[in-house]
């Protein structure tokens, strides 16, 4: 609960920061002094040393897991401001808005990891929603801006129209939109399949794929990552995509039963193939690199999928550590992307002779999505094909897998050879030696957790 009050209150300041001072160098300090606020009261609550609570009628429920990846989520929130507000400043007048709409959206993700109840569910995914189609269109004078916002309002209102659907049917075959409320057989005790309870998770499921931009519900994302601000557009494929695997699992870790299990076993695994053809293929032939890295971010929401196999302590590992080094690889590769004039592979042909640094932070970024061996993203890739292979999904799904993990390799790796191997003459904006720091510390994370993965865990079992 400290979360989701804190992240408000913070909201509701910067509103007032932006109407009481024009200073955008103070109002980001606040903001991000806001951000570790909202970090310490969420370890608070964690640990039991300071929590606000009520009695939400069991509409929430907070356990170590939801806190944790709260905190996580947070953490990798602020270090994309810290990266980015000054290329923040330069979008609009108002800074501190900004903030208030990243405030915002961390609200609805504090409920996407603590619902309990359908209801909840359909408030954490508006709140989060709403806030992004306004970033998506924030720069006003670009009519792509504008066209990705509309394309996302109109897609996400459909979605949630379907996710309503969904919801009204799974409460008039249960009467409760509580989330573990499943049809029992009074004989055995155990659920059983109901028409309205299957076709209201069914709906549920189309609408989250949705949200996590996974085939083939995927045709909105392109459009509107490549038309976004894009300093906007690392966030939104980053934490937004992240909070909403955590509520997609949350739901179908507990109702996939009531689905069927044949049912489960047939739409799980044509969705995560689904995905890993349509954004590693279409990947392959962008010649834009925030296209491409768009549509790479569909790739990923593909493995991610891998998470809801199973319901055991390794599948959350997995899904926390890629959430980790898909993020923050993500954030790394947009704020060197940031720095170029322009996003086509061939402005990086002769990076590595201009701009050695950058020509290797960008390397390492691409090597982690990748999954190279060294870097976080290589033990991201192997926890969730452990996962798979645990779960007992199939030899056959692991070898898609891995042959479409080696297709990824491929388009990240034009990139590697255009600065490498091509000569050229890249123009590239000012870069300060304070941001190129902060590049090194997204790159230090990147290969310590390369190493040592384990890390990110050990808050779990203490």
């Amino acid at each position: 609960m400290n979360a989701i009050i804190v992240s408000t209150l913070l909201g509701v300041i910067m509103m007032f920061v932006s109407w009481g001072t024009s200073n955008t160098k103070l109002q980001r300090n606040i903001g991000l002094v806001g951000m570790l606020v909202l970090i310490l009261a969420n370890i608070a609550q964690m640990n039991g040393w300071l929590s606000v609570n009520f009695d939400t009628k069991g509409m929430l429920a907070f356990n170590a897991i939801g806190l944790y990846v709260n905190t996580i989520l947070f953490t990798i929130t602020f270090i994309y401001l810290w990266i980015n507000g000054e290329e923040i400043d330069k979008i609009g007048n108002h800074t501190a808005d900004y903030y208030a709409i990243f405030f915002f959206i961390l609200c609805g993700i504090s409920i996407l990891t603590s619902f309990d109840n359908l209801l909840m569910l359909f408030i954490g995914i508006e709140i989060l929603s709403i806030p992004l189609y306004i970033l998506t269109g924030a720069d006003k004078k670009n009519l792509f801006s504008n066209e990705a916002s509309l394309k996302y309002f109109l897609m996400g209102s459909f979605s949630t129209g379907i996710l309503l659907l969904g919801i009204a049917f799974i409460y008039g075959a249960t009467g409760s939109f509580h989330l573990n409320m499943p049809i029992l057989n009074p004989a055995t005790n155990l659920p059983v399949e109901h028409f309205l309870m299957s076709a209201g998770l069914l709906l549920l499921f189309v609408s989250m794929n949705f949200k996590v931009s996974a085939a083939p519900f995927h045709f909105w994302t392109p459009d509107v990552y490549d038309g976004a601000p894009t300093v906007f557009t690392s966030f939104m494929a980053t934490v937004v995509k992240a909070a909403g695997f955590v509520a997609f699992i949350k739901v179908f870790e507990v109702q996939r039963i009531a689905l069927g299990q044949n049912t489960w076993i047939i739409i799980l695994p044509f969705v995560i193939v689904s995905t890993l053809l349509v954004g590693n293929i279409t990947a392959v032939f962008q010649r834009s690199v925030k296209r491409m890295l768009a549509y790479s971010s569909i790739a990923q929401a593909g493995f991610m999928l891998f998470a809801l196999y199973g319901n055991s302590t390794f599948n959350n590992e997995a899904l926390i550590l890629y959430i980790v080094a898909y993020s923050l690889a993500t954030i790394g590769v947009f704020a060197v992307l940031i720095k170029m004039k322009d996003y086509s592979i061939e402005s990086f042909n002769g990076l590595a002779k201009q701009n050695p640094a950058l020509a290797f932070l960008t390397t390492l970024f691409l090597f982690s999505l990748a999954g190279i061996p060294l870097t976080a993203g290589f033990f991201a890739k192997y926890y969730m094909l452990n996962a798979i292979f645990t779960a007992g999904a199939g030899i056959w799904l692991l070898v898609v897998a891995i042959l479409f993990a080696a297709v990824s390799v491929y388009y990240y790796f034009k990139v590697v050879q255009a600065m490498y191997f091509v000569e050229g003459a890249p123009a590239i904006h000012p870069i300060e030696k304070s941001y190129a720091r902060k590049l090194w510390v997204i790159a230090i994370i990147l290969l310590v957790l390369g190493v040592f993965p384990s890390l990110l865990f050990n808050y779990l079992y203490f």
